[in-house]
């Protein structure tokens, strides 16, 4: 609760005192995964990809819903109340949607320091720095179809390397 607080309003003064809102993805990204290394006790390779897989997964559900509810996320930014139903409904989705996940029994349960893939570092750092890049210039041009591609298939790949990894771990 704390960290989302902090968040939010390190993110109202980014965008309101500073005029850097292009930049809250990657400031967001990188306090949760400060968090989840420093506070939570994950490896940084786990913090990695819990942070960017919540990211990618969220931006999918947001991106659907604004294409759904308002036809272009330039109509979904055209008022204030839009901004707040959008937000509203991606957080109503994201969480009816894990509590069913977490009820079936999905979820993760392999140990990221005893399981390693040969040069999975070097792979997870190049895969985050490309992730990082490619973020920032697809919320620049911000075409809602390059959105939910450039979404989806991140998001594919982070969870065929999650699933993968756990069924390695059984």
């Amino acid at each position: 609760m704390a960290l989302s607080l902090l968040i939010n309003l390190q993110s109202y003064v980014f965008r309101n005192d500073f005029s850097l809102g292009n930049m809250m993805p990657l400031v967001t990204i990188l306090c949760f995964i400060l968090y989840f290394s420093s506070l939570v006790r994950m490896s940084l390779v786990l913090s990695v990809l819990a942070t960017i897989s919540g990211f990618v997964i969220f931006g999918v559900v947001q991106t659907g819903l604004a294409l759904l509810l308002f036809g272009s996320i330039e109509s979904a930014q055209a008022s204030l109340s839009h901004g707040y139903v959008l937000q509203t409904s991606s957080g109503i989705v994201i969480i009816v949607f894990s509590w069913l996940l977490y009820r079936l029994g999905y979820g993760f349960t392999f140990e990221m320091d005893r399981l390693r893939f040969r040069f999975e570092d070097i792979t997870v750092i190049l895969m985050i720095l490309l992730f990082l890049i490619s973020i920032s210039s697809v919320l620049y041009y911000n075409k809602i179809y390059i959105n939910i591609l450039y979404f989806a298939a991140t998001s594919m790949y982070l969870l065929y390397y999650a699933v993968r990894k756990d069924r390695s771990h059984d």
